[in-house]
This record gives structure tokens, C-alpha cells and sequence, in this order.
């Protein structure tokens, strides 16, 4: 089992995203650093997933094409756009997947690959947000639009089960 953190839009967001793909098993959701730092701790993901069922470079693809990966705003720190790797080949896999991948975006992808450093879980009661709040407003209007671009850009790559698609 392998393991890579993400960051870019809401925690909930992309905990929601990775736990609806084939092969990953597991997905932490909080907050990660890079410097070890409490006052860098960004809102992200760690995601443990089988390598044999998905690649790396599918989990990026699926990253940059699921959080505004391109744009600069104010809320950056909070939301940093990153890959949090864990090792040297990580690190070499993610930069080259966005040189490979930044035909597919109209502006320069500001995703950072910087190496993880911190994790701090979120509460428990937030943890599987989605899945457990489907009926929310904030999961019907904000992650329930970014599942279905999940559906339909990586169809061959999405966990019909746990979406209840099958």
C-alpha cells in the first residue's frame, strides 16, 4: 500500500473524491504541513491506495482536474494546491505527471509538490463528510458538482459501489 497527500480546495472536497476511486483504500482528511509548522497547515488529504489497481499519475490526473488547480486567490493558504510527497521517486513521479498533464489547462498549473512534513486529523464528526451528509446543502451544491465531473472525466477509474452507481 502506498500513500500521497493532496491539497488544493476543501478537505471535505477531496476526501470525497478519493474515497469514490478504484483502488484507494483509505483517506485521511485534515490538515497537512510541509515545514512541520502548525502555522502552515493547509486543509488536505492523505490517500493510501493499492498501486496495484491505480497509478500515481491516474491520482494526479484526477487532483489537478478535480480542484482549481490553475487559479491564484486569496484563500490559497488555506487551500494550498499541492502534492505532499513521501518519498524521492514520489516527488520525480508528480512533477513529471504535471509537466505531462499541463496541455490539458488553458493557465499554468501552480500545483506545488513539496514534501510532507505534518498531518493533524480532523475532528471525527467530519471525517467521511460526504458520505455521511449527502443531503447537506454544502455536499448537494459543492461536492455532489465536483463528483459528477469525477463521473464523467474518469468514468473507467470511479468506485461504482461506493457511489451507489452500479
Amino acid at each position: 500500500m502506498e500513500k500521497i497527500g493532496f491539497g488544493g480546495s476543501c478537505h471535505w472536497c477531496t476526501e470525497a473524491i478519493f474515497l469514490s476511486v478504484r483502488g484507494v483504500v483509505k483517506v485521511e482528511q485534515g490538515w497537512i504541513s510541509s515545514t512541520g509548522s502548525d502555522h502552515e497547515l493547509s486543509e488536505a488529504v492523505i490517500v493510501h491506495y493499492a498501486e496495484e489497481i491505480i497509478e500515481l499519475k491516474s491520482l494526479i490526473e484526477i487532483h489537478l482536474h478535480t480542484h482549481s488547480c490553475t487559479a491564484q486567490h486569496s484563500m490559497r493558504v488555506k487551500y494550498r494546491s499541492a502534492i505532499y510527497v513521501f518519498n524521492d521517486l514520489q516527488q520525480q513521479l508528480a512533477n513529471d505527471a504535471i509537466v505531462t498533464l499541463q496541455s490539458d489547462f488553458a493557465h499554468p498549473i501552480i500545483t506545488k509538490v513539496i514534501p510532507f512534513r505534518q498531518f493533524k486529523l480532523n475532528q471525527n464528526k467530519y471525517l467521511n463528510y460526504y458520505y455521511g451528509n449527502r443531503e447537506k446543502p454544502f455536499c448537494r451544491n459543492i461536492v455532489s458538482p465536483k463528483l459528477k465531473a469525477l463521473i464523467d472525466s474518469f468514468p473507467h477509474l470511479v468506485n461504482k459501489d461506493k457511489m451507489n452507481l452500479s
